[in-house]
């Protein structure tokens, strides 16, 4: 074998090695792409997505889809061409790794975060648009969450709205707090709490705090809760984490609880994290989600007004509305339901 056909054997095999090399080695980045819509005025097989009893509700016509993104799993990596190509292709994006995981967390603990976060989504959507039908809802304090082999856990439950502790009214969780730390150690605390809409009496002994000597805990974190008398229910037919669907939730539970079919027969969609008190929060992922609402055929896209700044060059022939609140959302279906001109609404 000649000199020039080991150099060009060596070459072509050093080639083939950093080739594979290209394509095996993941490099730190996760891809976001548009991941398809669901329409949360529709049904999972027989059944609404979103079921609401204990009020009346009224026909809906046309369509309000929820909009996924697809993300590059936490227990998947991407290699350097996969990344590459996500960042060049249109309505695709690659982001760092850690900016979208964070260092450390399992990919069990991401896919619990994300359920946690759709499940506050729904409750903040219905309180959201109860709130915008006039409908009474009553702050409470409530369990967040029960520590694991504590002296609450079995006893207590995430989501348990409290009404009492020792027979004294707890309007607040600093009510809660404050009258668990007047007990000793050891003593018996008296809990009257509200459990799928069932009250119920627990009684939990209080042990000392880990973090501060001789202050009394019963191993929960508290936060705020609501009271309301309908129950919705949701059934998204696969597992769908994270909160940016809160909006299109909030505005399909008002279009079902008010008398109207409020899209009139249009395609709607949109995106934004929603607050108990209806404001829309910005979301990632805003271009691939209008870019999968587009694809699906929506002829209007609802843009959290924090997100306007995140479509600089981006093209679509839907009509982007810009909206702070969900009440701005509701007006501007209103609008084209009167006018029929979305050249009228605000947009990004």
């Amino acid at each position: 074998m000649t000199r020039q056909t080991w150099t060009a054997f060596v070459s072509a095999l050093a080639f083939i090695c950093l080739a594979v090399l290209l394509v095996v080695v993941p490099v730190p980045f996760v891809s976001w792409s548009p991941g398809g819509t669901r329409d949360t005025l529709g049904n999972v097989g027989q059944e609404p997505m979103i079921k609401v009893q204990g009020i009346d509700t009224y026909p809906t016509t046309g369509r309000l889809d929820m909009t996924i993104v697809a993300i590059t799993p936490a227990d998947a990596r991407l290699s350097l061409p996969q990344a590459l190509l996500a960042y060049w292709l249109p309505h695709r994006d690659a982001l760092p790794r850690d900016a979208v995981y964070a260092p450390g967390k399992s990919a069990e603990d991401v896919e619990n975060e994300d359920a946690d976060m759709m499940e506050t989504a729904q409750d903040d959507a219905v309180v959201a648009a109860l709130r915008a039908d006039g409908r009474p809802v009553t702050e409470m304090a409530a369990i967040y969450s029960v520590t694991l082999g504590g002296p609450a856990h079995k006893q207590l439950l995430p989501g348990d709205l409290v009404v009492s502790v020792d027979g004294i009214e707890t309007p607040d969780h600093e009510a809660v707090a404050k009258q668990i730390r007047s007990h000793s150690i050891g003593e018996k605390v008296r809990f009257v709490v509200i459990r799928n809409k069932v009250q119920t009496e627990v009684s939990v002994t209080s042990v000392e705090s880990n973090v501060q000597s001789d202050v009394p805990v019963v191993g929960i974190t508290l936060g705020t809760g609501y009271q309301y008398y309908p129950d919705i229910s949701f059934d998204l037919g696969q597992q769908i984490g994270g909160p940016s669907a809160g909006l299109v939730f909030a505005l399909a539970i008002y279009d079902k609880i008010t008398n109207g079919p409020l899209l009139a027969d249009r395609h709607l969609a949109g995106t934004g994290r929603i607050t108990p008190t209806g404001d829309v929060q910005a979301i990632g992922g805003v271009q691939e989600k209008i870019a999968a609402a587009e694809k699906a055929g929506a002829v209007a896209f609802f843009v959290p007004a924090g997100n306007c700044r995140d479509l600089q060059g981006m093209r679509t022939e839907m009509a982007l509305i810009k909206v702070g609140t969900l009440s701005d959302a509701i007006k501007a279906v209103q609008t084209l339901n009167a006018s029929g001109d979305s050249a009228q609404l605000p947009s990004c």
